[in-house]
């Protein structure tokens, strides 16, 4: 991203916020492993959308109109010895220079500087509850500001949830949003294509796991977006699986859930497949049903649609197949009415995606379903789970189905970001044919 994007990022949310206002951000927070191992630092999502810093230790402040600058940084300064084991700190000079902070103070600084911030200001945008000990130092500032309102000076007298207005924001991707979004989607088509070549009966899940973290880095994604789920078999049918810890056998389904975080942007892909290379009858049956629902479901993706429209469509498509499959019988739509089918496919069809895998935003506006605008993006994948229900005939025990894809809504319709990873029956047969 552009220091100019940050900035029109910064100044959207300050005109939101509006005069006599202030905005507090903390960074995320360094997380122990084990011991003295810390797990590897990834920035905020809300503080890198604003500042695309990324360093511990570190706020920022913005203050609409202010005289001396309206962005502030809070960063670690300087320091040699603990950069030589550590890695490079921008410093104050940096997160001037480099990152366009109208003032940088030092983080050790704050308990001293920021309550003459928020001095004089009618409002406050900060976010309870993410940080508890950030939150117990905010309202000892704010009790410090209200005792001395009793000298006369001004305390603040409202405090606003910063999440609600920074989520709003988030949910229209910009044109470099969706340049970034687009290329970790590509990234993560190239690594589902190099799982189904190297899937083959006798392998563990773990090491076509391996494959696509290989894919993913190789590219310049220095982790998936979330932990990858490589389910064979009756794995498949465990939605957030993650153990990947079993040896794959012939004549079962692989489900890969998994895509890359690339420049702070996520993919979200799914696809299933035979560890065989070759569908069997049961299989191909029941992924024709749920790849129908998922093609239904991407064209219910347009502006004016409302946001549960395409997983009421894909619900009926799936009743649909598993009544004419025989694995439900009665009327679709008492069987809809009735939630039925939810024995079988138990998640919604979709949800916000951005720097986030499950991303910000409001899915309903008061009581009502969002409507659908350009710029946003939404996952569209339905699924099937058969476990060994007695009510099920046995060649249809364990199948775990899901087809994933990630959808921009455009101002005439919708444009399928994850394109090229395949997903028809005769194309996954062929590729993984061409292997074996």
């Amino acid at each position: 991203m552009t220091r100019q994007e940050y900035a029109r990022r910064r100044r959207r949310l300050m005109e939101m916020m509006g005069q006599d206002s202030i905005a507090v951000l903390p960074n995320a927070l360094e997380l122990t492993r084990n011991r003295d191992v810390h797990f590897p630092f990834r920035s905020d999502s809300h503080f890198h959308y604003l500042t695309g810093f990324d360093e511990p230790e570190s706020v920022v402040v913005l203050v609409p109109g202010r005289p001396h600058g309206e962005f502030i940084l809070f960063c670690r300064e300087r320091h040699l010895e603990k950069e030589i084991w550590d890695g490079y700190r921008a410093g104050l000079e940096g997160a001037i220079q480099d990152f366009s902070a109208d003032d940088a103070y030092p983080i050790t600084d704050l308990d001293e500087i920021l309550p003459g911030l928020m001095e004089d200001k009618e409002k406050v945008y900060y976010t309870m509850g993410s940080q508890p000990a950030f939150d117990q130092r905010m309202v000892n500032w704010l009790q410090h500001l209200r005792q001395a309102s009793r000298g006369g000076k001004h305390s603040p007298t409202e405090i606003i949830e910063l999440e609600h207005s920074l989520s709003e924001l988030r949910l229209f991707k910009s044109s470099q949003e969706i340049k970034a979004m687009k290329t970790a989607a590509d990234i993560s088509v190239k690594a589902h294509i190099r799982a189904m070549q190297h899937t083959q009966p006798g392998k563990w899940e773990y090491e076509v796991e391996a494959e696509l973290l290989h894919e993913f880095m190789r590219h310049g994604c220095r982790s998936p977006a979330y932990p990858s789920i490589v389910g064979g078999g009756e794995n498949g049918c465990i939605l957030h699986y993650i153990e990947n810890n079993h040896k794959l056998n012939n004549n079962e389904l692989l489900l890969i859930d998994a895509g890359a975080e690339y420049q702070f942007y996520a993919a979200d892909i799914t696809r299933t497949f035979p560890v065989s290379g070759k569908f069997t009858d049961a299989q191909r049956d029941l992924y024709q049903v749920v790849l129908d629902a998922q093609y239904a479901a991407i064209d219910a993706v347009k502006p004016g649609n409302h946001w549960n429209q395409p997983h009421e469509v894909a619900v009926k498509v799936l009743t649909e197949g598993l009544v004419s499959l025989g694995l439900l019988s009665g009327d679709v739509d008492a069987l809809i009415e009735s939630g039925a089918y939810r024995e079988f496919y138990m998640h919604r069809t979709g949800h916000w995606l951005g720097m986030d895998v499950h991303d910000v935003g409001d899915y309903k506006v008061g009581d009502t379903w969002r409507l659908l605008e350009p710029g946003m993006v939404l996952t569209i994948e339905p699924g099937l789970y058969i476990r060994d229900q007695e009510s099920v005939p046995e060649k249809y025990h364990f199948i775990g189905i899901r087809i994933e894809d990630d959808v921009l809504v455009t101002k005439t319709g919708h444009e399928v970001l994850s394109t090229g990873a395949p997903k028809e029956i005769a194309d996954i047969e062929a590729l993984m044919a061409a292997e074996h």
